[in-house]
């Protein structure tokens, strides 16, 4: 992947307006323009790439470290004058999620995104951000608001994906026609739920510490915003917990079920083996072959005992199937 390609956009923008778009080089010299902000978006980039990044906005090593080489968990770094923001996306594919990631540096006059694994491209977020240039007047605050707020709203749509799989699988359960077993799938289900629990809960602090610090980059009327993004992801939280609990006990209802088929297999089978064990009795017996047996010389002695053996076994299905084993 060429420079071209990792650098999905560079644009300088001054009080609120998007000025133009700028090579990387031009970056340090835009920068000592006033009023006038850096938005940088990459995706997967080079370690060459990622070098020249450090050096036009003097990003601390270890922060660029991270961000290229990803596997991050959730969270908010201060890094100086700059905070390094974690943030982990997520797609469904082929009925799976995938989990990505998105690290953001932000500091008082820029901001860089970089993109790794699966996201969806944040040019909405770009161009809803020029669409309102009162408000991306305040800044890079405004535009790490955008994209976390771009983020969490992602996370709905799976969560009712996820919900109506649910509710297919929950339908299936109390359907006595249908005897699919969906244990495997909702275990895969509450291991989605798992993940994106761990991806939405770090986000709290994140909005706390951005709520509380960094008076220098997050403006005190851009708090309200990360306030409503707090509340967002409190909401997909319980959400997803419900969910969980639901899931947990389905698959315990499911396991009940299995058993309970199990037994019902196992009576039926216990009940034809009683039925089974009278003819077998009655002709053991006669098959020892004792010298005095006085009913072999009686002229309805086989009807007879045909007659007792039809007869018990009868009225034992009778009894088996009045109690529901049969």
């Amino acid at each position: 992947m060429n420079n071209a390609n990792m650098v999905v956009n560079c644009t300088a923008y001054k009080n609120g307006k998007k000025l133009r778009d700028i090579t990387i080089e031009e970056i340090s010299d835009v920068l000592q323009e006033e009023n006038t902000f850096v938005w940088v978006g990459l995706l997967e980039p080079s370690v060459e790439l990622m070098r020249q990044i450090k050096e036009e906005f003097n990003l601390h090593e270890l922060a660029v470290e991270d961000a290229y080489a990803a596997h991050q968990r959730p969270k908010i770094e201060e890094y100086g004058d700059t905070l390094f923001v974690v943030l982990q996306t997520a797609q469904v594919v082929d009925a799976v999620v995938q989990f990505g990631e998105t690290h953001i540096f932000v500091g008082a006059r820029f901001v860089v995104s970089v993109r790794h694994g699966a996201s969806r491209s944040y040019a909405k977020v770009r161009e809803h951000c020029e669409m309102l240039p009162e408000r991306l007047v305040r800044g890079p605050s405004y535009v790490l608001y955008s994209i976390m707020d771009f983020v969490v709203d992602n996370y709905g749509p799976i969560m009712d994906d996820l919900e109506e799989r649910f509710d297919k699988y929950e339908a299936e359960l109390f359907d006595r026609v249908s005897e699919q077993v969906h244990l495997q799938d909702l275990y895969q289900l509450k291991r989605q739920l798992i993940k994106i629990r761990s991806a939405a809960v770090p986000l709290l602090d994140v909005c706390t510490q951005l709520l509380r610090f960094h008076e220098n980059i997050i403006t005190k009327d851009g708090k309200v915003y990360f306030r409503d993004i707090y509340d967002h992801v409190v909401r997909l939280i319980e959400t997803g917990d419900r969910l969980r609990e639901m899931v947990a006990a389905a698959m315990q209802i499911e396991l009940a079920q299995v058993t309970i088929r199990q037994n019902e297999v196992v009576k039926r089978l216990a009940g034809w083996g009683g039925i089974l064990a009278i003819p077998t009795m009655m002709f053991s017996l006669y098959g020892m072959n004792f010298k005095y047996m006085p009913e072999l010389e009686w002229h309805w002695g086989y009807p007879t005992v045909l007659i007792a053996i039809g007869g018990s076994c009868s009225w034992l299905y009778y009894r088996l199937r009045k109690v529901g084993w049969l």
